[in-house]
């Protein structure tokens, strides 16, 4: 079942992209007392998602945070080395965070997981955007596989 507005986010494992290396961080925890905006590729340093989609949230960081966010993090399941190599490549610096779902089980729990094996992927999360206060669902984009248009920083910021 797919997770929906007004819903609390799941209690799953996270993992922190760190200069020190992986740090393990709960969904209740990193969800508590503020306002994320959330964003889900396919995977780290993919076409769409390096030329398109995390760019555009380091972008966009300031005007997000205008509109109320707090933070900004980025989800793919892929290792906490990925998303921190892909972070350092693409510049994110303090704008954007990393966050691993290794195992898939994050997105899993929210029910955006979908089966890229036919590209050799395996499981992978959707591409959406979500906007998370306080733990609880507020804004939920998901993209119609192969597209990118409701999960980019510029259409949240009009939804805001």
């Amino acid at each position: 079942m797919t997770i929906e507005v007004g819903d609390r986010i799941p209690t799953t494992q996270l993992v922190k992209a760190t200069e020190d290396g992986p740090e393990q961080i709960g969904s209740d925890e990193y969800f508590a007392g503020r306002k994320v905006a959330l964003f889900s590729v396919p995977g780290a340093f993919t076409p769409t998602c390096s030329a398109k989609h995390l760019p555009g949230f380091v972008e966009k960081a300031d005007e997000l945070k205008a509109k109320g966010i707090d933070e900004i993090a980025c989800t793919a399941v892929n290792d906490a080395f990925v998303m921190n190599a892909w972070g350092k490549s693409a510049g994110v610096d303090d704008k954007v965070t990393m966050l691993a779902d290794g195992n898939g089980t994050f997105a899993q729990a929210l029910g955006l997981e979908m089966d890229g094996s036919g590209f050799g992927l395996g499981m992978r999360g959707k591409r959406y955007s979500a906007v998370i206060n306080d733990g609880v669902l507020e804004q939920l984009n998901v993209e119609a596989p192969g597209q990118f248009e409701v999960s980019s920083a510029d259409y949240m910021l009009g939804r805001l």
